[in-house]
């Protein structure tokens, strides 16, 4: 026969308490359910369990042999209660995050902080992820929150993950700060992709969706880039852009106004690329994630109004110089 583990606890009260009435107080079942499963469980096992007397029930020995096990029974159970209390404690607590560089570096700081000072204790670690990994590490439970991008189309995750929308990241073209275009204008200009049809460039490496949105871009213009330069790094565009030899399309949020570069704006349309916060579809166990999520929105917000504030001038600081 299967053996029924509810059957040995409900015998293991019996015993303890002495009353079908008490044990079924202690399961939160009426007297008469409980009356229903020994019955059940004395066909099942065939044999008489329960001796019922004017002052309460008593087990007979087999009865008793049954309570042995369902003690047992039991104090599993406690401990697997416990256990998963403190696990679902640790959980509450724990973020792990997933993020590349210029979110780590400008998004991720401010909301850290703000988090720290609401759950001081929290257990929260950061690792880098490339965003085509960022998904896939939510999927696999490695990651609670992974902070992604997406050049130019929305993000599609598969349906047991959430992305919510956090930037959009505008794209810039920085120029040696001694280029024709980057000289003698107000820096807050807008140019034209097509300004730039002679120029060599720095790109992001074939196959990235950075370097497709790029090709795309300059197709519209009505050229094909001349691109002499690859790197995964923003950052190292930026350095040999310092140089002289090249310009890059470079995302504003990574702007690092590396020595000897200036950035200028492209009209719009212009090409961006979206940033996300991406969990779990059900992210209960992992309070903090919603909680990191609003915050980062609230940097996010402020990232784009300096973004969108008009040049000092304009605020009516006549001898300050344009912003850049």
């Amino acid at each position: 026969m299967v053996v029924d583990p509810a059957q040995l606890r409900l015998l293991a009260l019996i015993e303890r308490h002495g009353s079908l009435t008490a044990a079924a107080h202690a399961l939160r079942l009426t007297p008469a359910a409980v009356t229903q499963q020994v019955a059940k469980a004395e066909r099942d096992w065939q044999v008489p369990l329960v001796i019922r007397g004017p002052r309460g029930a008593t087990l007979t020995a087999a009865g008793a042999l049954l309570a042995s096990h369902g003690r047992t029974v039991e104090e599993a159970s406690d401990r697997a209660e416990a256990e998963l209390a403190a696990l679902l404690g640790h959980l509450s607590l724990r973020l792990r995050i997933g993020t590349f560089q210029a979110a780590a570096l400008h998004l991720l700081p401010p909301a850290l902080t703000a988090l720290r000072h609401r759950h001081p204790d929290a257990d929260v670690s950061v690792i880098d992820v490339v965003s085509g990994r960022g998904a896939d590490e939510i999927s696999a439970g490695r990651l609670d929150v992974a902070i992604v991008a997406s050049w130019g189309t929305p993000l599609a995750p598969p349906p047991h993950v959430r992305a919510h929308s956090l930037l959009l990241d505008p794209m810039v073209v920085v120029l040696p700060d001694d280029h024709p275009l980057a000289t003698g204008q107000p820096a807050d200009t807008e140019l034209h992709l097509e300004q730039l049809r002679a120029e060599s460039w720095v790109s992001n490496l074939a196959g990235h969706a950075a370097r497709e949105q790029f090709h795309d871009a300059a197709r519209e213009a009505g050229f094909t880039p001349t691109v002499r330069f690859e790197t995964e790094s923003y950052d190292v565009a930026q350095a040999l852009v310092g140089t002289g030899i090249a310009v890059a399309l470079v995302s504003r949020l990574a702007l690092t106004h590396a020595p000897g570069t200036t950035h200028r704006e492209l009209v719009r349309p212009r090409p961006y690329r979206q940033l996300y916060a991406v969990t779990k579809a059900d992210a209960s166990l992992t309070p903090l994630a919603d909680m990191l999520i609003g915050l980062l929105r609230d940097v996010a917000r402020d990232i784009t109004a300096t973004w969108e504030a008009p040049p000092r001038e304009e605020q009516g600081s006549s001898n300050s110089p344009h912003g850049a």
